[in-house]
């Protein structure tokens, strides 16, 4: 599976972003996806996932309520919806597809996209 990950881009504090993740390959929908981020200087950490059905999601808690994680598996897409973004929320946002659940390690994760920068601004 290869992924594309995009939507980033600088944004205030109290608005919204749409990240998108396209995949490639035929078999995204059997994946559990996830969205993870990296601040500079701070380790890669994981933020929502979602399970290949699309019927359970997992987030961190400083997102909860603010980020909505979906997914297409008709598009081969999976979306994370950020609303109320924080100056601390920026990072490098990164999708990555994975076959056990939960999939809140990073470990778990099997491929990655290359990542879209995400800047709020105070």
């Amino acid at each position: 599976v290869q992924l594309q990950a995009s939507g980033g881009g600088l944004v205030q504090a109290g608005g919204s972003l749409r990240l998108s993740c396209a995949a490639s390959g035929r078999t995204f929908s059997s994946y559990n996806m996830g969205w993870f981020r990296q601040a500079p200087g701070k380790e890669r950490e994981f933020v929502a996932a979602i399970r290949w059905s699309g019927r359970t999601t997992s987030y961190i808690d400083s997102v909860k309520g603010r980020f909505t994680i979906s997914r297409d598996n008709a598009k081969n897409t999976v979306y994370l919806q950020m609303n109320t973004l924080k100056p601390e929320d920026t990072a490098v946002y990164y999708c990555a597809a994975s076959n056990v659940w939960p999939a809140t390690s990073i470990s778990g994760y099997d491929y990655w996209g290359q990542g879209t920068l995400v800047t709020v601004s105070s």
